[in-house]
């Protein structure tokens, strides 16, 4: 539970980041008036896409493990 409101705000600081950068380099694109808004919904885009991304790591984790040869049990 720990790992996943680690995971949570390290997404949203990214994502505040990410809005902070798109604002300095483009501020005629991204007024400052809804920089707050802008990194919250960065933030929570990015939390989604590093979830997508766990899942698919256990999904082709779980199928790699399942399919694998276990090499020291079979030496001894």
């Amino acid at each position: 539970m720990v790992r996943e409101w680690i995971i949570f705000a390290i997404c949203l600081g990214l994502g505040g980041h990410i809005a902070l950068g798109v604002i300095l380099h483009a501020p005629e694109l991204w007024p400052w008036s809804d920089a707050g808004l802008s990194g919250l919904l960065i933030g929570l885009s990015v939390y989604g896409v590093v979830q997508l991304v766990r899942s698919i790591w256990w999904v082709v984790r779980g199928r790699t493990k399942r399919g694998s040869v276990n090499w020291s049990r079979l030496a001894s």
